[in-house]
Parts: C-alpha cells; sequence; structure tokens
C-alpha cells in the first residue's frame, strides 16, 4: 500500500492493527521523528510520504497514544499486554516515575508475568540479566519479596495488577512539553484524558479540565488557554504560555486537540468546509474512533475474539502443557518482527514477539458428569487448572457463529490458548454456566482473581445448549402433541405441575442441600438450625405429596391409564380445593419466614464464620439464586396459585363441572395471601437490601430501619473526564453512585452520596449539550448524570421525584444514615474517580488477596453490562411472573430444535436438561432484550413461537400449544420491558403490586 505515494498515514495505522489483530488500535499512534529530529506523531489524513521524507533513515515506533483514566475500560487482554509492555518501557526510559516501593511492585508483577511463580535462584538470575530501571539492584529485594505474594498469578493478571498500580501515579501516560509561563518561570505542560497539566519538574501544580477549557490555540510560540467564566476561580480568562519554538506548539496543540476529541466526543468531528477565498488558522483535526465510539464497537460484538501468545514469557499456563495441538492449528500469522520486510523504512515495535493465533473457537471442554457431552464451543480462559473450593476454574465463551462452530462437531478440536479477551464483554453472561459463579455441572466456576471484567463479562454457554444429541426431530414432537388433550383447562393444570416441580426443588436447596452442608460445619447455633429446618420442613413434606396427586390427575386426564369414567378425571380444581385446605394448617409455619429472615442475616452479621460458610454455598452450583431469595419462595407461590385459580376461573363457564371447586379454591388462597401478604412485602424489601448490601463496598450500614429500596440501574455521570459509567441506587432516604470496583469480588464501590432531603431535580439537556441529561442538586453538592435513552431518563425521574416527596414528608436525613455514608464534598466540575496515593498502593493489594469470590452475574452486574435499570416494583412484579416448563430453542444460524427444561425467574432463563437436575447449566439474563415474533424472512414455518434478541444475539423458543405460548410472552414480557408505576408509593404500602 505504501508504494502508493498518497497513501493517507490511516492506512498505515490500520495495516499495524490488522496484522497484530488488535481491536482496540485507536489507542495507539505511530511516532517518528521530523526533519528537525523533534518526535512527532502519524497525522492519519496526511499521504505517509509527505510526513516521512527519507522512508530509509526513519524508525517509526508504534506506541500507546491515549491513556484511559481506568484500564477496566480496555476490553482486550491484548491492549491491556501493549499497555503493560508500555508502562515497561517507560519505567526503563525514566519516563514514569514513583517511589521505591512502587516501582518494585511494578516490577515483580512484570517479573510475574514473564517467569511465572517466585522461585528466589530464578528471580535473582533474571534480575541480573534484565535491567527494568536504571540502578535496579538496590531494590532487587524488595522486587522479590512483592513477587513472592504472586503465587499463581497467569501473565494477563499481572498486566491488569501492573496497570492497577501504574494509572495511580502521578506520571502515568504522561509526556512533558517544556515551557514557560507569562513571568519566565521553567515549567512543563502535558495532555491528560481530564485535561491539560502543568509540571514543575516531575511535580503537578495545576491542571485545567476540559470541562473548564473554552478554547484551545496558538500564535506563533505562544500556546493559549482560554478558560470559561468561574467567579469562584482566581485564573485569569486566557492563560498563556511560551514554548521553544512554533513547531513544537503546534505539535502540543494538535495532541491536546486529538485528547479532547478522543476522551470527549461522542463521535470523529466533521471536517470543516473549504473556504472559497482565504483560509485561516490550521485546519488540522481529530481522525477515527473515539473513545466511546470504541467502547461501543467491542460492546457489540463488532468483532471476532482473536488469540495471541505471549513469546517473551517463559511462563505457560497448565492448559498449553497439557494440549496436543493438531496440525490444522498449528498455523500462525507472520510474526511481527517479519513486518518490517513490507516497508520501506525501519519499523520498530514496542510490543516485541507478539504472535497471532489463527482466529476460530475451536476449543472444547471436558466434562466430568457421566454421559455429559463434550461441547466444541467452548473456549477456556487462561486461568484453568486451578480450583477454587474443590472446583477445576476455568471461564467459557459463547459461540458468536454457530453454524459454523457447528459444522466442526465432529472434527477433533485441540486446546489453544486463549486471548482471555473477556473484559467488557458486549454480551454478558449471555448464556452464562451458573449465574452465582459457581461450579457447574461441566466444573466451570468464575475465577476469583481474574480481572474484575473478565470474571463476568464473558458470555458462557452450557454443554447442553449446543450437544448435537439434545436435537428432537420436529415430527417426534408433532407425534406426540397430538397425543395429548388440547383445552387450555388442561395446559393450566400442567403450569401447576411444572411451576411445582421447581417449586420443590427450590425447597430442597433449603432442607437437603443447605441443611446437609450446615450439618457438616459448626457455624450455625442450635437455635438457628431448630428455627429454619422445623419451618421448611413441613412445608417440603406436604408439596411433595401434593405433586403428586397433581401428576396423577394429569396422567388421567391424558388418558394414560385405564379409568373407565375419564370425564371425572378432566379436572383440576377439587384437587387444589383439598390441598388449599390442608395447606391453611401451614400458615403457622409460614408466619415464621419473616422470623427466620431476620434470625439468619443478624446470624451473618454476628458471626464470620457463618458469613463465610453462606457466602461458599451461593456460591455452589444448586443455590442458583442468592440464599435469601429461596426463604422467600414459600410466600411467593401461595400467590402463584391464587393466579392460576383465578385464570381457570375466567375461564370455566359456570356450569362446568371443575367451576365451583375452583372458585371456592380461589377463595381460600385469597384469603391466605391477604393474611400474609404484609409479611411479605417487609420480607422482599429487607432481603433486597442485604441483596445489595453484599454487591456494595464502602456502605457499612445499608439496611436499616425505615429505609426502602427504589431503584438500581446504570447512568453516566458528568466529571472532569467526561461522561463516566456509575451505578446508581436510589431509596427513600438517599442516592448513592458506584463503580464497578477493581477487585476480586467485583463489587461496586460507593464514590458519593446526595441525600434526598432538600433536594431539587431539573433537565438540563440545553445547558450541557448531553442528551437525556439531568441536574440533581443537593444542599452540598450537585452531580449532572445521563440516561442511555429518554424512556430510561423518565423511569429515573418519576422515581427521584417521588423519592424526593417522601423525604420531604419524613423529618429530615437520619444522623446515623450520614455517619455510615463515604464523604464526597466534590463539585460536579471535578472528576468522581478516588485519587489514591503511591503509599497505597500495598494496601490494595494485600486487600485485594483477601477478597473473596463473588456472584458475577447478580441483577446489578446486568443492568451494569446492559446499560439499564431496574425497580422495586420491577422486582415485585418478577416475583409473581415466574415459569417452568419444557421449551424447544434454536440458534439463529442452525437448523435443529433443542428440548429444554426452562425456568423463568429473577429476570432470567435457567436452562436444565430435564426437571430432575439438581441445577442448572447455563442461564441468560434477559434486562434488554427484546421479545418479538420472528418475520417471515427468518423462515422459522413452527406454529408458537418467540424470538429473544439483544443486539446481535438472536435466539428462537417454541411452545407447545397456545396456551403455553401466551404465558412465556406474558412473563418474559415482564422482564424485558419495565413494568410502569400505577401509584406512588408509600411509608404503608412500599412495594404495592
Amino acid at each position: 500500500f505504501l508504494l502508493q505515494q498518497r497513501a493517507p498515514g490511516k492506512v498505515l495505522h490500520d495495516a499495524v492493527c490488522n496484522h497484530l489483530n488488535l481491536v482496540e488500535g485507536d489507542y495507539f499512534g505511530l511516532e517518528f521523528p521530523d526533519h528537525k529530529k523533534m518526535m512527532v506523531w502519524l497525522d492519519l489524513l496526511k499521504p505517509v510520504m509527505k510526513q516521512i521524507r527519507r522512508p530509509k533513515h526513519v524508525v517509526v515506533k508504534f506506541v500507546v497514544k491515549f491513556f484511559p483514566p481506568d484500564h477496566a475500560q480496555l476490553q482486550e487482554e491484548l491492549t491491556r499486554y501493549l499497555f503493560a509492555l508500555q508502562v515497561k518501557q517507560d519505567l526503563a526510559q525514566g519516563r514514569l516515575t514513583c517511589n521505591d516501593t512502587s516501582t518494585a511492585l511494578l516490577i515483580s508483577h512484570i517479573v510475574q508475568s514473564e517467569i511465572g511463580d517466585f522461585d528466589e535462584t530464578i528471580d535473582r538470575e533474571h534480575l541480573a540479566k534484565n535491567k527494568y530501571i536504571p540502578h535496579q539492584e538496590a531494590l532487587e529485594d524488595k522486587i522479590m519479596e512483592f513477587h513472592r505474594n504472586h503465587m499463581g498469578q497467569t501473565p494477563a493478571e499481572s498486566d491488569f495488577q501492573l496497570l492497577e498500580i501504574a494509572r495511580r501515579l502521578e506520571m502515568y501516560g504522561i509526556r512533558l512539553h517544556p515551557a514557560k509561563d507569562r513571568e519566565g518561570t521553567k515549567i512543563n505542560l502535558a495532555v491528560a484524558n481530564t485535561g491539560i497539566l502543568v509540571f514543575q519538574g516531575h511535580t503537578k501544580i495545576n491542571a485545567f479540565n476540559w470541562a473548564k477549557v473554552r478554547k484551545l490555540s496558538f500564535k506563533r510560540k505562544r500556546f493559549l488557554i482560554k478558560l470559561r467564566p468561574d467567579v469562584n476561580s482566581s485564573f485569569q480568562d486566557t492563560l498563556e504560555f511560551l514554548m521553544a519554538s512554533r513547531d513544537f506548539c503546534k505539535s502540543f496543540w494538535k495532541i491536546c486537540v486529538e485528547h479532547h476529541a478522543f476522551f470527549r466526543l461522542f463521535e470523529e468531528p466533521k471536517p470543516k468546509p473549504k473556504p472559497v477565498l482565504f483560509s485561516r488558522g490550521s485546519s488540522f483535526r481529530f481522525s477515527g474512533r473515539t473513545q466511546k465510539q470504541v467502547l461501543d464497537y467491542v460492546k457489540e460484538g463488532g468483532h471476532k475474539k482473536v488469540q495471541f501468545e505471549r513469546k517473551h514469557s517463559k511462563i505457560h499456563s497448565i492448559r498449553s502443557l497439557t494440549a496436543q495441538p493438531s496440525e490444522q492449528h498449528t498455523e500462525v500469522p507472520k510474526q511481527v518482527s517479519d513486518f518490517s520486510a513490507h516497508l520501506p523504512f525501519n519499523w520498530e515495535l514496542r510490543s516485541p514477539g507478539l504472535q497471532s493465533c489463527r482466529q476460530g473457537k475451536e476449543l472444547k471442554a471436558s466434562t466430568e458428569d457421566t454421559g455429559q457431552h463434550k461441547s466444541p464451543s467452548l473456549k477456556k480462559s487462561p486461568k484453568e487448572g486451578r480450583k477454587v473450593d474443590g472446583a477445576v476454574v476455568s471461564t467459557v465463551e459463547e459461540e458468536e457463529e454457530p453454524a459454523k462452530d457447528r459444522m466442526q462437531q465432529n472434527r477433533p478440536q485441540s486446546q489453544q490458548p486463549s486471548t482471555g479477551s473477556l473484559t467488557g464483554s458486549p454480551h454478558l453472561s449471555e448464556l452464562s454456566i451458573n449465574s452465582q459463579g459457581g461450579p457447574s455441572v461441566a466444573n466451570m466456576t468464575l475465577s476469583p482473581n481474574l480481572s474484575p471484567d473478565a470474571k463476568q463479562s464473558s458470555p458462557l454457554v452450557s454443554p447442553l445448549l449446543n450437544d448435537p444429541s439434545c436435537i428432537r426431530a420436529d415430527d417426534e414432537e408433532e407425534v406426540k402433541r397430538k397425543r395429548f388433550p388440547t383445552e387450555k383447562a388442561y395446559f393450566m393444570a400442567k403450569e401447576v405441575a411444572t411451576t411445582e416441580r421447581t417449586y420443590l426443588k427450590d425447597l430442597e436447596v433449603i432442607t437437603s442441600w443447605f441443611q446437609s452442608a450446615v450439618s457438616k460445619e459448626d457455624c450455625m447455633p442450635e437455635t438457628l438450625k431448630n428455627l429454619i429446618f422445623s419451618n421448611f420442613e413441613p412445608l417440603h413434606k406436604f408439596h411433595t405429596g401434593f405433586l403428586k396427586e397433581i401428576e396423577q390427575r394429569l396422567v388421567l386426564w391424558e388418558g394414560r391409564s385405564n379409568a373407565q369414567i375419564k370425564g371425572d378425571y378432566q379436572r383440576i380444581g377439587d384437587v387444589m380445593l383439598k390441598n388449599i385446605q390442608s395447606m391453611k394448617q401451614l400458615t403457622v409455619h409460614l408466619r415464621k419466614h419473616n422470623e427466620i429472615l431476620m434470625e439468619l442475616e443478624n446470624g451473618i452479621k454476628n458471626s464470620r464464620k457463618l458469613e463465610t460458610f453462606c457466602r461458599d454455598f451461593e456460591l455452589q452450583k444448586v443455590c442458583y439464586l442468592p440464599l435469601n431469595t429461596f426463604l422467600l419462595r414459600p410466600l411467593h407461590r401461595l400467590m402463584h396459585y391464587k393466579q392460576i385459580m383465578e385464570r381457570l376461573c375466567k375461564h370455566y363457564p359456570p356450569s362446568h363441572i371443575d367451576f365451583r371447586d375452583s372458585r371456592a379454591a380461589l377463595a381460600e388462597i385469597s384469603e391466605m395471601v391477604a393474611q400474609l401478604h404484609g409479611n411479605m412485602i417487609k420480607m422482599e424489601n429487607f432481603q433486597k437490601l442485604h441483596e445489595l448490601k453484599k454487591d456494595l463496598i464502602g456502605m457499612d450500614n445499608l439496611v436499616i430501619p425505615g429505609r426502602e429500596f427504589i431503584r438500581l440501574g446504570s447512568l453516566s455521570k458528568l466529571s472532569g473526564k467526561g461522561l463516566q459509567q456509575r451505578m446508581f441506587f436510589l431509596f427513600n432516604d438517599i442516592l448513592l453512585y458506584t463503580s464497578r470496583g477493581l477487585t476480586a469480588s467485583n463489587q461496586f464501590k460507593v464514590h458519593g452520596h446526595l441525600p434526598l432531603y432538600g433536594m431539587t431535580m431539573e433537565e438540563s439537556e440545553e445547558e450541557w449539550g448531553v442528551p437525556h441529561c439531568l441536574t440533581l442538586r443537593g444542599q452540598h453538592q450537585s452531580i449532572v448524570v445521563a440516561a442511555s435513552t429518554r424512556a430510561e431518563m423518565d423511569k429515573w425521574t418519576e422515581d427521584i421525584q417521588m423519592a424526593i416527596d417522601l423525604a420531604e414528608k419524613s423529618s429530615g436525613p437520619a444522623p446515623e444514615l450520614l455517619a455510615s455514608s463515604p464523604p464526597d464534598n466534590k463539585s460536579p466540575d471535578e472528576t468522581t474517580v478516588d485519587q489514591e496515593s503511591e503509599d497505597d498502593l500495598s494496601a490494595s493489594r494485600t486487600s485485594l488477596e483477601r477478597q473473596s469470590p463473588h456472584r458475577g452475574n447478580t441483577t446489578v452486574h446486568v443492568c451494569w453490562h446492559r446499560n439499564t435499570s431496574v425497580s422495586m416494583i420491577d422486582f415485585s412484579v418478577a416475583v409473581e411472573n415466574q415459569l417452568s416448563g419444557n421449551l424447544l430453542r434454536k440458534f439463529k444460524n442452525s437448523n435443529g430444535w433443542q428440548k429444554l427444561w426452562v425456568v423463568f425467574t429473577n429476570f432470567c432463563m435457567f436452562f436444565y436438561k430435564s426437571h430432575q437436575d439438581n441445577h442448572p447449566l447455563a442461564s441468560l439474563p434477559l434486562l434488554g432484550y427484546s421479545l418479538t415474533l420472528p418475520s417471515e424472512s427468518e423462515n422459522i414455518h413452527k406454529d408458537y413461537v418467540f424470538k429473544l434478541h439483544f443486539k446481535s444475539h438472536v435466539y428462537y423458543f417454541r411452545a407447545e400449544s397456545e396456551y403455553t405460548f401466551e404465558r412465556w410472552m406474558e412473563v418474559i414480557r415482564s422482564a424485558t420491558s419495565s413494568a410502569s408505576r400505577p401509584r406512588a408509593l408509600s411509608h404503608k404500602e412500599p412495594h404495592a403490586y
């Protein structure tokens, strides 16, 4: 391409990124010395040959150009690897300066990625041969001391930790440009993602955030910054700095323009129209994708995940050592170093030894369960082979092109080193094995030591969902369907049976699995044991018999018995009436569930041992929901009985043989629900607060009397660094905003809070130029937030206003609330990312190691990745809309249908091979998904088919009858579209259904 003399710089830049299989190449640039030996960036719009006059004598370097504020925004492991190499280079060149402790800690992570776990002899030899900084000898003992603590850390994790430490350093990503101020004092200017920085030596003495900068310009050697008017500022409107020459000044101005556009704009700026006669000023503009466009592109799956190998690293993961690559996978593209042969000038890369592997997902994961088929569409993470709680740790990725993958299912597959490119995946756990992060049937779980993004952003696929043996012929289904009754009442009765099976399994989580685990550990007081199990065991015993009666009635209804008079058995009302009347005797146990929930949470609060035990139990594959959710199941089940009986009574004419029993059963169950409804509302709010407490860091006493949860979700917060994604939690007295914590537990770190008492709210799209924007003004602080859509903004506006009204009617903020909240006195223009000193680096590292695994597929994390929100009313509607049964499922590009047992609850579909399985094999969170019917062009020539799609992910599901089709559509719609608020909440009726 360079033989074409007019090829622009963008062509060269794209060629380099394509050769490296680098998706996020926009963070990087090409740097070279101009004719005056000044290092400049390659202009992507100008022809290469006009910029590089003597190509044979020029070395072009591929380096990091834009350093994001948070390396978790880097979606690909390959990108983070190149950033880590940049940090290594900057350390060696003295550009990244820091104290000895930070330097030793940085080098220890580099050493871990290069030679693996600590060995004193090997470490000393390696450090003797490799000089990472000048005068390294004085720090070698401290480096080895830190390296000793990184046992078991993979190269990918080492890169992540290296960047986590480096990003907090003042000189991270900084390039100093000598200048003088108006008084002639020598200073250095630099540009970063936040704005323009002023240094004296290597000490930052001032900063001008982009939000405060109105205009940047240069006149000959003078660099000018025009600020927005600010009555509280002592700065003049225009600041002037003198640089060495016009070329130096213009070069720095260009870098500033590019940084502002990359980090602050939503899209690439359009070119200015050419003047007719004369032109004033430079025509230079930023060219390429902005950071927002890069993030959106990767999240939407607009690329293929690729694999790479760290040639500089002397260690190999367990999977690499055990894999036996076949010949078809051994070919790789040319090494990076070979690229220079195609260039008319010398070429230097700061990413030596990169090797790209053939694209594709031809990986397989073996399973330990007998009879479980191997799935060729599973791809293992860089962290296989380690064990957490006795389970082999591994993550897998969902196939993006099922048709291509299935064509290779019968071929011998081999394991290949994975990219581990799990961060910020566009489809958070689109199909995730064991949403709680626990080990699945294939012994797969999320590693607690992977980067926070890597742990959950990966879409996971169960072997079940890609197992050809699960595909059932359509003819067989049609024959089976014709054998069974077709009346609507039969399918209502069948719904009772299918949901009762799931309910019984949920009871067994407490009466069998939890009780068995408790008996093996001396962690729970006897009084608490007796309270829980003495009230749940009678329920389990009763519902076991109830389920048998329902199933026997269905057998008679279907004509699969020797009964002579079938008409007497084609009804369900009599069975429901008999058992609901018997169920009333269990009310004494149901009333105890409020006490059970509170006593268990108090026990967890007072006993670290019980807290650890319960957290570990939640990580087990059988506990597919939060543990305290199972304690609410008996009360929720009463509502389901009432709903089914209401539908049955509405369906039957008064003359029907089953109408009288059905109506009597409805009256009995309605009475029970009315008696226990107040208890259930209190328990749901209490349970939700405790569940959120597990997801938050920095809010110790979230659960206080009188606090009610209202809404949680993802919003963008405007700060000096631009719009930054934050997770907001709205309660009836306070609004919290958080970011996803960079910890192994992947919880959300509280950044600040706004008491609702005295708060005002106003739309401010015109003021800030940001769509769907709100300004929230508290008594001591104001923040500007933006929603992803107008609909999301309306939901937040309605709920916040309602919460403000409730707070105004109350007596004001509670003293204990304010004392427990994290301090945050930042102004709206200031950045909200906490700054940590170098002295905190060791402490954060050790606290990170102490963190425990955390459930990575909770509703909070799904909302974060899908950029949406849910309210307490949505949770209440979700409680009513639970369903179980068989469905046939089909991929977009597949031909056959797979029969699955599906449980829909908590905004999520859980997939089982059969209803007898004790735990789900995969899950599909539906928040953010769209529910539609397939169009004619999709060639789905079957009845009762609905379609679920999110961006590029499409699934078809097929029900067995019109009634079950309508029921699945009804319950799934409740998750894919949030419920509208019927009326304002009140303290007496906090969460009306």
